[in-house]
């Protein structure tokens, strides 16, 4: 809220004797004096331009209007275009030696335990993990992150693979394998102990396998060998079907993307340099409402920019997911604008940035009650400017221009 002075020389600092020092040199005080007068004569060439930016012409005092220094926190923030979407495409290769029988259409979703593609006319499983299936899990006590990733699907799909052993406990592991000759390889049989984040394949875990792979119309073997099951974070959609039935069931056969929206964002390479995934965002909406969001990635390729013309500007793309999915699920597509926050001051004192005065002398001043205040400067943002200065604190009243 403005505050009003009828007399902008009120504000003109009073010049007063410096006080004596005692015991200080003739050099020293002819110094003293000689700085201070240098400092009055700055103070008063500064006052003197704003007192005459506040008169008029006629020699008739104006209004000059004051605002209240505040304590606040200052951002800056960088503000980049986005695109709505389903985040990047990613290739979907098989791992069979078997031939495509059946592709999904483009445009499916495909969720936990459904079929990705069939091969020699049998289901290639989606399971959700953060690894991908790269070994037979066959063998009773098999060990490993992979078999954990079995044990959780099967149980969010409804099937009980009774108790799973906790880190720490031991396991015996599967017998030897036999040589060629039939004998048993030469291998001495340990007890293996569990990890964190590990399964192990259990007499429950194998027949739970068989109730799924019976429910599959697949032969109930209680082993699922590579290739049968894929794995991916999530839910998948189906964004094109880069393969046909009679392909090769281990080359690239689907192009997939997430199932939830997403926000795209191409970055130059100085501005991505500072963004993290799950830094916190603003995203501006095209109906001008905002919702917060996060980065829930930063891609590593460059890629060029201008629909892939050489000669534009090479972007970083980065993937960013609001907080409340709804709030774009009916957004087929539109370009938006997220603020990326960059550095941050918490709690400083700040002032208007036309509150401002150059001094002739180098640096800032304000111009409080009292007269001019030198102030140093801080960060600069969204028309503030962190200031410190003798006297100054929340409240102040400094002059600004109208």
């Amino acid at each position: 809220m403005h505050a009003k002075v009828d007399d902008p020389t009120e504000f003109i600092p009073r010049v007063t004797d410096p006080p004596p020092r005692r015991g200080g040199t003739l050099r020293w005080l002819v110094a003293g004096l000689v700085l201070a007068s240098l400092a009055v004569v700055g103070s008063g060439i500064a006052a003197l331009r704003h007192r005459a930016a506040a008169e008029s012409g006629s020699g008739e005092p104006v209004v000059v209007a004051t605002a209240t220094i505040e304590r606040r926190d200052l951002s800056t923030t960088r503000t980049l275009a986005g695109t709505i979407g389903f985040g990047a495409t990613r290739p979907l290769t098989g791992h069979l030696a078997a031939t495509v029988t059946w592709l999904p259409p483009a445009g499916s979703t495909i969720k936990r335990g459904g079929q990705l593609f069939r091969a020699d006319d049998a289901p290639v499983v989606l399971f959700y993990g953060g690894m991908p299936m790269y070994r037979d899990i066959a063998g009773l006590h098999l060990v490993g992150r992979d078999v954990r990733i079995v044990a959780d699907n099967l149980t969010a799909l409804g099937y009980s693979v009774g108790r799973q052993p906790s880190p720490g406990e031991r396991v015996t592991p599967p017998p030897p394998t036999t040589n060629s000759s039939g004998d048993a390889a030469d291998a001495e049989i340990t007890t293996q102990r569990v990890r964190s984040g590990e399964g192990v394949l259990t007499a429950a875990l194998v027949a739970a396998i068989k109730r799924w792979q019976s429910d599959l119309g697949m032969p109930a073997t209680g082993t699922i060998p590579v290739g049968h099951v894929e794995v991916a974070s999530g839910a998948v959609r189906v964004a094109e079907v880069t393969g046909q039935p009679g392909d090769r069931a281990d080359t690239p056969l689907l192009s997939v993307t997430s199932v939830r929206k997403v926000i795209t964002v191409g970055a130059e390479l100085a501005d991505a340099a500072s963004i993290k995934r799950g830094d916190r965002v603003t995203v501006e909406l095209p109906d001008q409402r905002t919702v917060q969001a996060r980065v829930v990635s930063v891609g590593r390729d460059l890629v060029a920019a201008d629909n892939g013309v050489a000669t534009g500007p090479q972007l970083l793309s980065v993937t960013v997911a609001v907080d409340q999915p709804k709030t774009i699920a009916n957004l087929d597509s539109g370009q938006v604008q997220v603020r990326f926050a960059g550095r941050t001051a918490v709690g400083v004192l700040v002032a208007p940035v036309e509150a401002l005065v150059a001094l002739r002398e180098g640096g800032y001043a304000v111009q409080a009650t009292g007269g001019l205040v030198a102030v140093r400067t801080g960060m600069f943002a969204d028309g503030w400017v962190e200031i410190t200065g003798t006297g100054l604190a929340e409240g102040t009243q400094v002059v600004v221009p109208e």
